[in-house]
Order: C-alpha cells, then structure tokens, then sequence
C-alpha cells in the first residue's frame, strides 16, 4: 500500500497505470525465468539420480556375470569331459557293431519303459 502511495507521488496518476503494466511484465518474465531454471535444475538433479541407480544396478550384476562365466566355463569343461571319455571308451571297446547296437538296443528299451510309466495314470 505505501509502495503503491509513493510510486502514486513520485510518478504521478497519468504515468501510473503504464508503470504498473510495465512492472507486471517484468515480474511475469523474472518468474518464468525462474521456472525455466527451477525445472532445469530438477532434470540435472533426476538425470544424475537414474545415473546413480544405473550404476548400482551394474554392481549388483557384476557378480551375477561371474557366475554365469563360471557356470559356462564348468559346463564347457564338463562337456569336454564327457566327449574324452566316449572317446576313450570307444577306443578301448573298438567301434565294433555289436556292442554299439547293444547301447543302442538298451538305451532304447530304457526309454520305452519310461515313457510307458509316464504313461500310465496314478
């Protein structure tokens, strides 16, 4: 009130009402100015905070990517195993035929007697 009765003195009534809407103008700039920079502000702040949370998360997936790595290179050496011995086994029982068509005939049997109590209800 004591602004406005001053302002009303020194500029006088004519120039007043022009003042007024000047002065308006500058404040509706200086706010959008500071909303511009409020919500640049908070963009920075989340974009350093998803940056944050990605980090953590690559830490926390960095020991799930060594036991993967170690599970597939267990695997690997498992897998390795198993074919030295079918190769081991085949050169000590020969490639013969019959022993083969034996495997073949039992593995066969085997699998057929499963699948017959899978088969069955109860």
């Amino acid at each position: 009130m004591l602004i406005g009765l001053v302002a009303l003195v020194v500029v006088g009534p004519e120039r007043l009402p022009k003042l007024a809407y000047t002065a308006g103008k500058w404040l509706s700039k200086g706010r959008s100015m500071l909303n511009a920079v409020k919500s640049e502000i908070e963009k920075e702040i989340k974009a350093e905070e998803l940056k944050q949370i990605l980090e953590k998360q690559k830490k926390q997936l960095n020991p799930l990517k060594d036991v993967i790595e170690e599970t597939t290179s267990s695997v690997r050496e498992l897998g390795n195993e198993v074919g030295n011995s079918v190769r081991a086994g085949e050169k000590k029982f020969g490639s013969d035929d019959e022993s083969n068509t034996r495997f073949v005939d039992t593995a066969e049997v085997t699998s057929k007697q499963s699948d017959d109590k899978s088969e069955r209800p109860g």
